[in-house]
């Protein structure tokens, strides 16, 4: 019996597979695949408006600044401090931020408006050991004989201070035998401040602060109660 005139089994194979390998996606999968598409697109949306967002920001550190130039020795007042956001990473090692913590406080060295004020900047324990090198050291107010002295001395000028004269004239008792005239009473001192003509008794003489370590504090600071000092420049 002759078989049908047609295509052959392995013809029919081949078309069958041809379709089948082409077969269009099953709905659900369409589906499925629109669905992943939106959904990206959304969270692209989402994030666009969260960085375009004004009120979105990272959150900042509370730092003082000087609200405007300061010059070396000024006690800080209210208008001369501001309170500013940075980033944490931006933030100096020391920085204050609260206002109330530098009140009446003398700056060391001149502070140019926006700069963050540290511990350093500010007269102090901190600001003495970081002067001095030591970690015992202390801030010795002194007043010197000649107020042009005072000119010549900034924040940071190492000096050596010396008795003006005997120690007893002040006060009419005898002189300590450890102090004479010209004697070196600190080697390698250095200022930290020098007060301002603004802020002291009318003529009185210029006040100077300086950093030394504990022990040389104490016999300067006891010598500086009976006389005036001067200083000689390094």
């Amino acid at each position: 019996m002759r078989e049908r005139d047609g295509p052959g089994r392995g013809e029919r194979r081949r078309r069958t597979g041809w379709r089948t390998g082409w077969r269009l996606p099953a709905p659900g999968w369409r589906r499925v695949v629109a669905l992943r598409r939106a959904a990206a697109g959304l969270l692209a949306l989402l994030a666009v408006a969260f960085l375009a967002a004004p009120g979105v920001a990272p959150a900042g550190t509370p730092v003082l600044v000087a609200a405007r130039d300061l010059a070396p020795g000024v006690a800080l007042g209210p208008a001369d401090v501001a309170v500013r956001s940075l980033p944490p990473d931006l933030v100096p090692a020391g920085a204050l931020g609260e206002p109330a913590t530098v009140a009446g406080r003398q700056v060391v060295g001149g502070v140019r408006a926006g700069e963050a004020l540290t511990d350093v900047r500010l007269l102090g324990p901190v600001a003495a050991v970081a002067a001095a090198g030591v970690p015992d050291a202390a801030g010795v107010p002194v007043r010197l004989a000649d107020a042009g002295v005072a000119a010549l001395l900034a924040p940071g000028t190492r000096v050596d201070l010396v008795a003006a004269g005997p120690e007893g004239s002040a006060s009419g008792g005898p002189d300590p035998p450890e102090v004479t005239d010209g004697a070196v009473l600190a080697p390698g001192a250095v200022v930290l401040a020098v007060l301002p003509p603004a802020q002291r008794t009318a003529g009185s003489a210029p006040v100077v602060v300086v950093a030394l370590p504990a022990g040389l504090a104490a016999r300067v600071a006891t010598v500086s109660l009976r006389e005036e000092v001067t200083v000689t420049l390094r």
